[in-house]
């Protein structure tokens, strides 16, 4: 049994045609047919940051619960972040954290219930600027330090990280385990892995992949990053379930 996350930035709701269309997001995510989702840019930047879609629409759309962690009524997310739910997981314990950043930036860690017992996720979108994702790195282990509890932990979003010796990595490096699933931006030629899964050890990447459909290449500048997780056993080893990177979905 294998719980699967996906990561999407979803720039607004608004494609490469820079047409706002959340139901090309709705289509999205539907098709990735995930457990947990993490979203970067669900707000609008400027002004009141209002949603690009209503949680009731999300949940009749595609089944997936919205975790609230929005301060603002008009919000679906928290600094553009946003975890979604469905089936049978739920969130028993959910916090927001504040990045360093010259500009506003921010992660949400959740504790959800699921089949395979429970697991801590943090959804992130870091910064621009190189020296500031590395203190942002550090803030988010940080806080999963400071947590009461040990958990099994996924950390999921887009780093804006391009080099796969950037710094921010080499902080998570030190203490989990990074899965690049493939280039995913941007949408219509991918040639960039700025989204990614971060697992600490008691957890397997059994597969990772890049959600490339032709309903993904419209809907966003990002393409969805997915994987397939295994929260192992006591005594268990990452080695059992080694990780699978598929060439991506295409479609």
């Amino acid at each position: 049994m294998t719980v699967r996350v996906a990561s999407y930035n979803i720039h607004k709701s608004v494609g490469p045609d820079r047409q706002r269309r959340p139901d090309r997001i709705f289509r999205v995510l539907a098709e990735l047919d995930a457990d947990i989702v993490a979203l970067q840019e669900v707000d609008r930047r400027f002004g009141a940051r209002a949603t690009t879609f209503e949680a009731e629409q999300l949940e009749h759309e595609t089944g997936y619960r919205l975790v609230r962690h929005a301060v603002s009524p008009l919000s679906s997310g928290w600094h553009g972040n946003a975890l979604l739910v469905r089936g049978v997981v739920e969130a028993i314990d959910r916090r927001r954290i504040t990045l360093p950043a010259l500009e506003p930036r921010g992660a949400l860690l959740a504790d959800l219930e699921t089949e395979q017992g429970r697991l801590r996720v943090v959804a992130a979108h870091l910064g621009l600027l190189g020296r500031y994702r590395r203190r942002q790195a550090e803030t988010i282990l940080e806080a999963i330090d400071s947590a009461e509890s040990h958990l099994p932990t996924v950390v999921m979003g887009d780093l804006n990280e391009w080099s796969p010796h950037g710094s921010c990595l080499r902080v998570f490096r030190s203490r989990f385990d990074i899965a690049q699933p493939g280039p995913s931006f941007p949408a219509r030629r991918p040639m960039f892995g700025l989204d990614r899964v971060i697992t600490s050890d008691d957890i397997a990447v059994q597969s990772a992949w890049v959600h490339e459909t032709s309903t993904a290449r419209e809907a966003s500048d990002h393409l969805p990053v997915v994987a397939e997780l295994k929260v192992l056993a006591p005594g268990e080893t990452a080695e059992n379930a080694p990780l699978q990177t598929h060439a991506g979905v295409r479609g």
